[in-house]
């Protein structure tokens, strides 16, 4: 048999069987190709996951013009392991500081009187960084007016009960005296309180003076939340008795200097 032939004839089964093998080959759910593509899909979903989640913890909703949660500005992180009423570590007490919120709100209740330091919120939390909210479905104190001291805006007082009250294990009555109590608590420094022009600081020095000024409330159980390098509030970390405790993964303020807003001063 001539060569050329031979040749033909060992070529085309061969060329015949692997064409086969190529167009009918399916990799197998276990099969190196698929476990390679099947990861960096996982990790694209676990990553759009994580981004969404960071960005839905650093927002919440608030009424219309009222004061931002600054809780985000620290990465906490709300849905924690559990949403039960009464079911979370300690209290995190913030203080807004009113100058900074009203510089761009005027209008509203809480600006009139030209206040210092205000109560935000009595929020419920976990040594994990994590935070309960929106408990369960309950209205309000029957009277909001009886609270008028500590929120002149009434939408703030409702979201503060929805979002963080039903956590608290109390009823809305219990649970804004409580609020009223730890607030009306904490003293405020002389250089805050009579503040009369716009001032710089830091975060260090601010927290220490309040430390200094409330000797019941150690340096760790106070932190400092800033935007734009202005001061928006000072938080204090308590235990369901209202007695100071250290504050567990609550994240404070890092720049190297804040400005501070007077009582009924403007941003400069």
């Amino acid at each position: 048999m001539p060569k050329r032939l031979l040749a033909l004839l060992v070529f085309i089964p061969m060329f015949l069987i692997a064409n086969y093998v190529r167009n009918n080959h399916q990799p197998s759910a276990n099969s190196p190709e698929t476990r390679t593509t099947d990861n960096r899909q996982d990790d694209r979903s676990s990553g759009a996951a994580r981004d969404d989640h960071r960005s839905g913890s650093n927002r919440e909703a608030e009424p219309s013009g009222s004061r931002s949660d600054t809780r985000r500005s620290h990465g906490r992180e709300s849905g924690g392991a559990s949403d039960r009423p009464g079911t979370f570590d300690f209290y995190l007490l913030n203080l807004s500081w009113s100058p900074e919120f009203c510089a761009t709100h005027p209008g509203k209740p809480e600006c009139a009187a030209r206040p210092g330091f205000v109560l935000h919120g009595l929020w419920p939390q976990n040594n994990d960084g994590t935070y309960p909210e929106h408990c369960f479905d309950a209205a309000g104190p029957a009277d909001p007016s009886a609270f008028r001291d500590l929120f002149p805006d009434a939408g703030l007082l409702r979201h503060e009960w929805s979002t963080h009250g039903t956590c608290s294990g109390l009823a809305p009555e219990a649970y804004f005296a409580q609020a009223r109590s730890a607030f009306h608590a904490i003293a405020i420094p002389n250089t805050l309180s009579s503040l009369n022009h716009q001032t710089s600081s830091t975060p260090d020095e601010i927290l220490t003076q309040f430390a200094h000024a409330n000797p019941a409330i150690p340096r760790e159980s106070l932190a400092l939340s800033c935007g734009n390098n202005y001061l928006t509030a000072v938080e204090v970390c308590l235990d369901r008795s209202l007695h100071a405790t250290a504050c567990s993964n609550i994240r404070s303020c890092r720049a190297n200097s804040i400005r501070i807003i007077p009582p009924g001063g403007v941003n400069q």
